[in-house]
C-alpha cells in the first residue's frame, strides 16, 4: 500500500512539473509576440511621423506656392489696369489729335482749296505744306505779299496748339542757287534754313511764342517726288511745318542723352 501511494505521488509531482513548464513556455511565447507588436508599432509610429513630416513639407510648399500665385495675381491686376489707364489715355489723345487735325483744316480749308497749303496727319504730329511758289521767289528768302497773308492765317491757327513743338523746315529741289544769288546763298543750304527763319520770325510777329518753334533746313535732301520733272521739282520747293507733342520732343531728347 504504501509502495502505491509512493507512485501515485511521484507521478502527481511529475504532472505539477511538466505542467509548470508548458505554462512558462506559453509566456515566452507570448512575451514575445508582445515585443514583436512592440517592435511593429514603434516602426509604423515612426513611418507616420516621417510621412507627417513630409506633409509638413508639401503643405510649407504649397502655401509659398499659394502665396507666389497671390503676388502673381496681384501684380497682373496692376498691369492689367495700367494697360487700361494707358489704353484710355491713348483713344483720348488721339481723339484729341483728330480734334485739332479737324479744326486746323477747317480753319484753313480756303488756302487748302486753292492748292496753297496741303495739312496733313501723322501718329504723334500734324503738318502743314506750304507751296513755295506762293511765299518765295525763285532764290529768295524774302516773303511775297499773298505768302504774308495765308502765312498770317496760318499763324493765328498755331497760336492754339500750346501743346506742341512748332519745327519749320525749308526745302529745295535739287538744282543750284543761280551763280547771281549764290553771295547771299552759295548752296541750298542756306537758302533753305534761311527761308525757314523767314518763316519762324513772321510767326513770332504774328504771336506765336518764339521758345516753341525751331527753324532748319534739309535743301534737296528730303524730297517727295523725283526732280527730273517740273512738277516733282515743284513740290520738292517748299516749306513744311510741323507740329509736335511736346511729350514726344522730351522723349527723343532724353535718348539722345
Amino acid at each position: 500500500m504504501n509502495n502505491y501511494i509512493r507512485i501515485g505521488m511521484v507521478v502527481l509531482a511529475a504532472g505539477m512539473i511538466v505542467s509548470g513548464c508548458v505554462s512558462s513556455g506559453k509566456y515566452t511565447k507570448m512575451e514575445k509576440a508582445k515585443n514583436d507588436e512592440i517592435t511593429s508599432l514603434q516602426q509604423e509610429k515612426s513611418t507616420l511621423e516621417q510621412q507627417k513630416a513630409a506633409l509638413e513639407k508639401d503643405n510649407a510648399g504649397l502655401k509659398q506656392q499659394i502665396s507666389s500665385l497671390d503676388q502673381h495675381y496681384t501684380s497682373a491686376q496692376q498691369q492689367v489696369r495700367s494697360l487700361q489707364q494707358e489704353n484710355a489715355s491713348l483713344v483720348a489723345s488721339s481723339e484729341r489729335q483728330q480734334e485739332q487735325f479737324d479744326a486746323l483744316v477747317k480753319d484753313l480749308s480756303s488756302e487748302v482749296q486753292k492748292g496753297e497749303l496741303q495739312v496733313k496727319q501723322y501718329k504723334n504730329m500734324l503738318s502743314v505744306e506750304l507751296a513755295e511758289q506762293i511765299f518765295f521767289d525763285s532764290g529768295r528768302a524774302k516773303l511775297k505779299p499773298r505768302g504774308t497773308e495765308v502765312l498770317k492765317k496760318v499763324g493765328e491757327a498755331l497760336k492754339g496748339y500750346g501743346d506742341k513743338i512748332i519745327r519749320v523746315v525749308g526745302h529745295t529741289d535739287n538744282r543750284p542757287v543761280a551763280k547771281s544769288l549764290q553771295g547771299t546763298f552759295p548752296t541750298n543750304w542756306e537758302l533753305s534754313v534761311a527761308r525757314a527763319t523767314t518763316v519762324v520770325r513772321f510767326l513770332q510777329d504774328v504771336g506765336v511764342p518764339p521758345e516753341r518753334m525751331v527753324a532748319s533746313g534739309r535743301a534737296e535732301y528730303d524730297p517727295v517726288a523725283p526732280n527730273d520733272t517740273p512738277e516733282g521739282r515743284q513740290q520738292n520747293r517748299r516749306i513744311e511745318i510741323m507740329l509736335i507733342d511736346k511729350n514726344l520732343v522730351s522723349e527723343m531728347t532724353q535718348a539722345s542723352k
